[in-house]
């Protein structure tokens, strides 16, 4: 739909910009309805919302003006949760705002803010930035907004999400009441439904984010990859499509760093983005892609958001998202206003449940498929250079002699030959990749998971019991390095391509492992474990273990259920001998007074002493007295512990209150003992030193 008219200063920004159709999201919020109202949208990311607020705030900053005046305190003010996105909304408002004179200022986290507080004090339009470092300009003052007229939040969730709530309401309870507040976001939770009834008036809601229009200039493709061809099969993507720009995606820093390396091995013109980097390093790596300098980015989740450049047409997901809608906002940065764009989910067998959910909850329609052949990138080089402008350009007179010099010493061919020689030099290499294909039907998945053994058992899964049907093999490590099914079987599909379906029975040895594999993918899986291993396992065929010797052996059947009894394990009780008799409860001895009949206690010895206990009956068994240690000042036989004693003579071991155990005082010389600590620190004869010949005090 063509733009609702505007005033000749947008009108002539846009013209230029080539912006002939408005985008939904535009032109409901140019409306009339919408106009001079606050709003409250709801815009999935790529729709033109930038755009639609700029030209949504025009009227409200200039009125029947068609340019601003001299730039004294902001009118405006555009939060957005990146430093990238608000980056990119300066851009978009400069250039929109060009022939109204407007003076935009960016305030983003990772800059000078000394360089900004410059320019705020120089006077501005319109201020674009990030939550914390407005509301650190707000604080000190460097920003003041008593002429404030509107203020904007752009991907508003998101700001949530990442913990700016405080920041944001901080900012909205600063700002002039009568201000028109614009809220854009991709969803609308409530939180943000509670935002915007705290700090909007009578706002209008506009929905402009439909799932099938969000998609609608999307292509995405799944395809099937082996577990360790990951890094190959992103070189032949990229090689595949050859698209201008290119954005990778990757789930960890360190994953980015590696694939980085790989590629710029293999001759790409890469680039890095993730949070480790300063936000000077991210600025030249974005502008490396606008210049052209580089063709690829390899990010992490921060480039999911916030990033808009003009000749991105592929997106590549080397590691699956974490949740759908991070998967809808990583492939958004490619098929964005207007131009197509592909998004490339790469899924090794063990990850494709996971992405078949994910696409699943976020309705939408891959093509499945395996990855790009080596052969299948020759045939569009192929194509390629009959198109290249080598061959179509018109050629200039030195070109033509040249030609003809070369023509009159060499062959046709031997020229043809040569220049595709360079043509291809200049492209990387493609990679050899295998397609693991798909798994098998789900209906045989949820007949035969209850059939199979587990992977750890001796005894061989269903499908696998006859020796015809499997193929052993082993492994370099067994029990004395830990060997556990748990990591095997992961390590087992990583280096054969194979799936866990296809694994039979595992015997784990002191110094080895065996496992079966179905004959079926054998010789697949023979062939690609020959390539040298990266986890420092190898495997090798071998032999079918004889016996049970080594092996763990089939786990013992559990006893039967009671299946009447809500499930529960019922142990069969063994029933007692037929000339065994238990004679009845009323002719056992009983407890009347009398010592216990039954067995006595049995004598504990320490050493060669034998302790002299009791019977439950009073008396005491045989054996001598136990003469260990004395207690309580008494030995065994009851007579006083000759020890140290008291009798007349002072205690001459420590004591407390200078008084001895039988709380008499002594009569002897004054305690001349090492004091104790806390509040008796100080001996009790005081710390005074007596005078020659006479006592201290007590």
């Amino acid at each position: 739909m063509a733009f609702p008219p505007t005033s000749p200063p947008f009108t002539r920004a846009l013209t230029e910009r080539d912006y002939n159709e408005a985008t939904p999201v535009q032109a409901a919020v140019l409306a009339a309805e919408a106009a001079e109202r606050d709003l409250l949208v709801s815009a999935q990311t790529g729709s033109g919302k930038t755009v639609a607020y700029g030209l949504a705030l025009a009227s409200t900053l200039l009125g029947d003006a068609e340019s601003l005046g001299r730039p004294a305190e902001p009118l405006a003010l555009i939060v957005a949760p990146t430093r990238e996105l608000a980056l990119q909304v300066h851009r978009e408002l400069a250039w929109l705002y060009k022939y109204a004179n407007a003076r935009v200022v960016s305030c983003v986290g990772g800059m000078d803010p000394r360089a900004e507080k410059r320019q705020l004090a120089d006077g501005c339009h319109i201020v674009v930035g990030t939550p914390g470092r407005l509301r650190d300009h707000l604080e000190r003052g460097n920003l003041r907004i008593a002429s404030l007229k509107a203020v904007v939040l752009d991907e508003a969730d998101e700001m949530l999400d990442l913990g700016f709530r405080e920041d944001l309401e901080f900012i909205l309870e600063n700002t002039p009441k009568e201000r028109r507040t614009l809220m854009f976001s991709a969803t609308l939770p409530r939180e943000i439904v509670t935002l915007a009834k705290n700090y909007q008036r009578d706002a209008f809601r506009i929905a402009a984010s439909g799932t099938e229009r969000a998609h609608a200039d999307i292509e995405y493709r799944a395809m099937r990859i082996a577990g360790n061809d990951t890094e190959h099969a992103v070189v032949n993507v990229l090689r595949y499509f050859e698209s201008p720009g290119a954005l990778v995606f990757c789930n960890t820093r360190e994953s980015v760093r590696h694939l980085h390396a790989i590629l710029l091995e293999r001759g790409f013109s890469v680039v890095t983005l993730s949070g480790e980097l300063s936000q000077s390093e991210r600025n030249h790596a974005l502008q490396a892609l606008r210049d052209g300098r580089a063709r690829v980015c390899v990010a992490t989740d921060v480039a999911a958001r916030g990033i808009d450049l003009p000749n991105l047409g592929l997106v590549i997901h080397v590691d699956l998202p974490n949740d759908a809608e991070t998967l809808q906002h990583r492939s958004g940065r490619t098929g964005r206003a207007g131009r197509k764009g592909v998004s490339v989910l790469l899924i090794p067998p063990a990850k494709r449940r996971r992405a078949e959910s994910l696409l699943s909850i976020a309705r939408i329609q891959a093509i499945w498929a395996g990855p790009p052949t080596a052969d299948d990138i020759r045939k569009l080089d192929q194509e390629r250079l009959l198109q290249s402008p080598l061959l179509t350009e018109p050629s200039q007179e030195d070109d033509l002699a040249m030609a003809k010099v070369l023509l009159g010493q060499r062959s046709a061919e031997e020229v043809a030959t040569a220049l595709v020689r360079v043509y291809r030099a200049q492209l990387p290499a493609a990679e050899e990749v295998s397609d693991p294909g798909g798994p098998p039907p789900r209906q045989d998945y949820a007949r035969n998971k209850h059939e199979r053994g587990p992977a750890s058992s001796g005894e061989p899964r269903a499908g696998f019991n006859a020796p015809e049907n499997t193929v052993w093999f082993r492994l370099s490590v067994g029990r004395s390095k830990n060997a556990d099914p748990k990591w095997l079987i992961p390590e087992i599909c990583r280096q054969g391509e194979i799936t866990k379906r296809e694994i039979g029975s595992i015997r784990i040895f002191d110094h080895e492992t065996k496992f079966e594999v179905d004959a079926k993918v054998a010789d697949k899986f023979a062939e690609l474990i020959q390539r040298p291993s990266k986890g420092g396992v190898f495997i090798g065929p071998t032999e079918a273990p004889t016996g049970g010797s080594g092996g763990r052996g089939p786990r013992k059947p559990y006893p039967p259920k009671d299946r009447e009894g809500g499930g529960k394990k019922v142990w069969e009780r063994k029933a007692p001998a037929e000339t065994e008799t238990a004679p009845p409860r009323d002719d056992r001895p009983k407890h009347e007074g009398k010592p216990y009949a039954g067995k006595p206690h049995r004598e504990k010895t320490f050493g060669d002493q034998k302790f002299g206990g009791k019977s439950y009956g009073g008396k005491p068994q045989g054996g001598k007295p136990y003469r260990g240690k004395p207690y309580a000042g008494k030995s065994p036989e009851g007579k006083p512990y000759e020890g140290k004693t008291h009798e007349g003579k002072p205690y001459e071991g420590k004591h407390r209150e200078g008084q001895s155990r039988d709380g008499k005082p002594h009569e002897g010389k004054p305690y001349k003992g090492k004091p104790s600590g806390g509040k008796f620190a100080k001996p009790w004869s005081t710390n005074k030193k007596p005078p020659k010949g006479k006592k201290g005090p007590r």
